[in-house]
């Protein structure tokens, strides 16, 4: 007598319930946030084929969407973001006009001036000193 799933062939007839089902096989929701570092954090990140997750940065304020074709073949989309309410930093360095700039070489060129004079003197006065 043949069994299978532990019931003689014949109680499966009688009672189909207890016939073992075929699992079906769902992709796993993600639930919550996914946190990667960085973008090399991103890429690495394993995604199924035909999915797509939300990858947060830990280091920057960065979204990246990770998706994967039928064939599985991975793209990627950067989203920065920005929380309303925060105060922008201003960057630490200031850079200069091009006002600052004319006037920083101006007084440069005044200066090798005055230097080619004091040096022109110099000699002057050296080549005096030699004659007497």
């Amino acid at each position: 007598m043949a069994y299978f799933n532990g019931f003689p062939a014949t109680y499966q007839q009688m009672y189909p319930q207890y016939q073992q089902q075929p699992a079906v096989q769902n992709a796993p929701q993600q639930i919550g946030i996914i946190w990667v570092q960085g973008e090399a954090g991103a890429k690495s990140y394993m995604v199924a084929p035909g999915q797509t997750v939300q990858l947060w940065d830990s280091e920057n304020k960065v979204i990246y969407l990770k998706s994967a074709d039928a064939s599985g073949m991975p793209s990627m989309k950067v989203i920065e973001y920005t929380i309303r309410g925060e105060k922008e930093e201003k960057p630490a360095t200031e850079y200069a006009t091009k006002e600052d700039v004319e006037a920083l070489a101006a007084q440069v060129e005044k200066m090798k001036a005055e230097l080619a004079a004091r040096k022109k003197a110099r000699i002057v006065v050296k080549e005096e000193e030699a004659d007497e």
